[in-house]
């Protein structure tokens, strides 16, 4: 990990040793000599001092620029002003308290496609530049390791994209919603853009009266004054960047119980409440049957956001899972596909939200997980036999493997690439891998180990060392080969159990999803 050095006058104070023999004399220097030397030293300092900002990274293997090193995040309040119409940049505060990890005399944070009007550092003004898309800001005076800071960021964000800058805010017809997976939040606050560091939120979303604003987590008041109305929500569960959600449109909010008395509240556009109801209503059940097979589920509320835009992707922002509304009015999707697609979203809110991703090459974790239990549930609620899929996805995953990387390796993005890292490979190529784990180990222990998983990282993030090792230690085998040959080999290891499945090289489409639309 590289730390931001620190730099500065402070730095650069000179020694001042006596010398070791007082009586000595002491070689004479000139005052204009002295003067030198003075000069010398301040213009060291000062260079030091005006050394050039720059990008900084945790040193992510696919998305290296993104997070920043010496500082721990604790908590985002995130005000939005939204003018009433979509196409014009959002009046915004971003206020970040964190502990710092390192001594700093410049904070990096992830911020691209706003403009920043003033920084604070602990309610003093602070300087500013941009550093690739980092916002660089350099506080009056360092920060030493083991502090709290608070950093008040004034900004705009700006809902239309930039080339080849697509996710951040979503434009609907109505309104705006956010897509920020994987490495699209910095384009909308800024924030240590990472989910390594998962934090709690609270959102002030200021609209115009007429308009319905909702975020993660539960509600926390809303006050009318004069034309607009500000929402205020909070998070009770920490949380990243990436699942951030804000919903401004002329929305209805429905609410509904789920298990144990959950809080439960559906978003959709006004004019369809009625028509999507029934769609709705099955998510109480999906998550009594989550619930049944990896145990309670993790979060203060859970609902669904229908948004009347065109993403190709359903999305599953923390407590408030995106969906394009077309997919539960268009006639060419069947039921059981829809039903298996909301399955997909709710369960990453145990794989990928509860627990998340140390690193994005761990994203197997979140879209193997949630694939196998989309598949699971088609194969109990639909006979859709699960089998029936992975022996498709069997024959077609050493070309997954050759064009995206093999799961727990996926291949880096190319710039501007809509889907970036979220290939087949990591989707039935991941699933893949936990069916032939479950064909390993055997059904019991593999139910085992998911409810451990999901309960010994709740709220945290975790690795697939970590996963090889509970697998391990739940299945009383070590697993290290079995899992180094299914992740990271560049072919596909023999099926446990079907020694008659092969590899196919014609080209073949992901088994069972229609493309282009993508379930993340």
């Amino acid at each position: 990990m590289l730390l931001n050095p620190r730099v500065g006058l402070r730095a650069c104070s000179a020694s001042r040793t006596q010398p070791r023999n007082p009586s000595r004399t002491q070689p004479r220097v000139s005052r204009h000599r002295k003067a030198a030397l003075l000069a010398s030293a301040v213009s060291v300092c000062l260079l030091a001092a005006a050394a050039p900002a720059e990008p900084l990274g945790i040193g992510d293997r696919l998305y290296p620029d993104l997070g920043n090193p010496g500082y721990d995040v604790a908590s985002y309040d995130l005000s939005f002003t939204y003018p009433g119409t979509n196409d014009k940049p959002l009046q915004a505060v971003t206020t970040i308290d964190a502990w710092t990890t390192a001594d700093l005399d410049r904070i990096n944070l992830d911020f691209t496609h706003g403009t920043v009007r003033s920084v604070e550092v602990d309610g003093r003004p602070a300087t500013f530049t941009s550093a690739g898309e980092d916002l660089v800001v350099t506080p009056a005076h360092g920060i030493a390791q083991g502090n709290w800071t608070r950093i008040t960021v004034r900004h705009t964000s700006d809902p239309v994209s930039a080339k080849d800058q697509e996710g951040g805010w979503v434009r609907t017809s109505d309104g705006l919603v956010m897509a920020n997976q994987a490495d699209a939040a910095h384009r909308v606050f800024p924030c240590n853009d990472h989910p390594s560091d998962k934090a709690m939120f609270s959102f002030h979303i200021t609209a115009p009266n007429g308009y319905t604003a909702v975020a993660n987590g539960q509600p926390a008041g809303a006050d009318r004054v004069g034309r607009t109305t500000t929402w205020t929500y909070r998070t009770q569960h920490p949380m990243a960047t990436e699942l951030a959600q804000v919903s401004i449109g002329r929305s209805a909010v429905l609410h509904r119980e789920g298990p144990h008395g959950l809080p439960m509240r559906d978003v959709v556009p006004g004019t369809d409440a009625k028509a999507l109801e029934p769609w709705l209503a099955k998510t109480p059940g999906q998550i009594a049957w989550m619930e049944s097979k990896v145990g309670k589920y993790p979060f203060e509320t859970y609902g669904v956001l229908m948004a009347q835009a065109s993403t190709g992707f359903e999305l599953e922002t923390q407590t408030l899972s995106l969906f394009e509304k077309d997919l539960f009015t268009e006639p060419a999707y069947p039921k059981w596909y829809i039903e298996s697609i909301m399955v997909h979203e709710l369960s990453h809110q145990w794989f990928g939200d509860s627990v998340s991703p140390r690193s994005w090459s761990d994203v197997w974790l979140n879209e193997g997980h949630a694939t196998w239990y989309e598949e699971l549930y088609a194969e109990e609620t639909a006979h859709r036999p699960m089998k029936d899929r992975m022996k498709a996805a069997y024959s077609a995953s050493d070309r997954w493997r050759e064009a995206g990387g093999p799961p727990a390796r996926p291949k880096p993005p190319a710039r501007g690439q809509k889907i970036g890292i979220f290939r087949p490979n990591v989707y039935d190529g991941a699933a893949l891998v936990l069916y032939a784990l479950r064909q390993k180990i055997g059904r019991p222990a593999f139910e085992r180990l998911e409810r451990i998983w999901v309960r010994d990282h709740r709220d945290s993030t975790a690795t697939t060392a970590d996963f090889v090792q509970l697998a391990s230690t739940v299945s009383g085998r070590d697993l290290s080969g079995f899992f180094k040959a299914w992740l990271y080999g560049e072919k596909t290891p023999p099926m446990p159990g079907h020694p008659d499945w092969k590899q196919q090289q014609a080209p073949a489409k992901t088994a069972g999803r229609k493309a282009p639309r993508s379930a993340r």
